[in-house]
């Protein structure tokens, strides 16, 4: 028989990736046509991690620092992305949202907020209260995983 701690790690590991897809759906679909996947997925990552570099931007999409460069590019020309040298050391880049870029990132956001709440709109306020207790005791343990560490270009 499973002991508790077995048993949340499982429900967390069968629950949560289908949340994180539910999720993923909704902000794809704010995020306009213009923009790819990547390119949104890019806007996020660094709405997340400010002044986070291209080194980081790559290690989260999994590509090359050549693609990255590229994506990211297209996003200077958009102007949805603001690439500028750091201040303690010119030869790394950092990236920045542009107002239009943090709008597209925020209008998706909203959108995927909304579409959640309404999926748990069914939910006693119980339940949301017992959920919404989960994600406080959550956030701490995991909120630090996968965050770049420092690295130059």
């Amino acid at each position: 028989m499973e002991n508790l701690l077995e048993l949340c790690a499982r429900e967390l590991m069968e629950t949560a990736p289908k949340i994180v897809q539910a999720i993923r759906v909704e902000m794809r679909r704010a995020r306009g046509a213009d923009l790819s996947i990547p390119q949104f997925r890019s806007l996020r990552f660094i709405q997340q991690n400010p002044d986070s570099s291209l080194s980081h931007l790559a290690d989260h999409l999994g590509l090359t620092l050549p693609s990255v460069s590229k994506l990211i590019d297209g996003l200077v020309r958009q102007e949805l992305i603001n690439r500028q040298g750091a201040i303690t050391d010119r030869r790394r880049i950092t990236l920045m949202l542009t107002p239009s870029g943090e709008s597209i990132v925020n209008s998706a956001r909203a959108n995927a907020q909304t579409n959640l709440a309404n999926t748990l709109g069914s939910l006693s306020d119980e339940d949301l209260k017992t959920i919404q207790r989960a994600m406080e005791l959550l956030h701490p343990l995991f909120v630090s995983q996968g965050k770049p560490s420092p690295a130059k270009e």
